[in-house]
């Protein structure tokens, strides 16, 4: 019997605060704050297919040669070959056979999701310290040992989406089919 009258009481003195915390009325409290514009901004780094949200800057194959030397090639090997962290180059046209190579080269539809992903998440562990100009020669060095762009190549942002990965047309667009 002592338990319920507990659970009443608790029950009577916790309805009121809980309406309040959920309660749209004026008044009710308020969590949290409007997100500032710049924040958002910040925030907001995603890279298009089409290179919207690409930043300024550029970068040439050289340049990346040099930064994967000092940055990459610990974890991603001499010239994106793999080991201990994933392989970066190689496996066109494998994806097919019966042991496909699934890489940037192979695999990925659009180099912007290479400058996208790279300025993100690299290096694993100092991730978002390269700058756009860092990231632009890095993706021309990566693109460039598998021939996908020339060995004097320097990208940026009108460049950048215009180059056509091997893998561009190998996936199906469902946004088209009606069920």
């Amino acid at each position: 019997m002592r338990k319920i009258a507990l659970a009443a009481l608790f029950c009577v003195l916790a309805a009121p605060v809980f309406a309040q915390g959920s309660s749209p009325e004026v008044g009710a409290p308020h969590y949290g704050v409007p997100a500032d514009p710049a924040r958002i901004k910040a925030w907001d780094i995603s890279i298009a297919p089409d290179g919207t949200g690409l930043p300024p800057g550029k970068g040439s194959v050289a340049e990346g040669l040099a930064i994967y030397s000092q940055k990459c090639v610990m974890c991603h090997g001499v010239d994106g070959a793999g080991k201990p962290a994933d392989r970066l180059t190689g496996g066109i046209g494998t994806l097919t056979s019966a042991a496909p190579v699934k890489t940037v080269a192979s695999f990925w539809p659009y180099a912007t999701t290479l400058f996208d992903y790279t300025r993100r998440a690299m290096p694993v562990t100092t991730p978002r310290t390269l700058t756009d100009h860092e990231t632009y020669a890095l993706v021309a060095y990566i693109l460039s040992v598998d021939g996908i762009v020339k060995k004097d190549a320097v990208l940026d942002a009108k460049s950048l989406p215009k180059v056509k990965m091997p893998n561009r047309d190998g996936f199906i667009d469902h946004s088209s089919i009606t069920h």
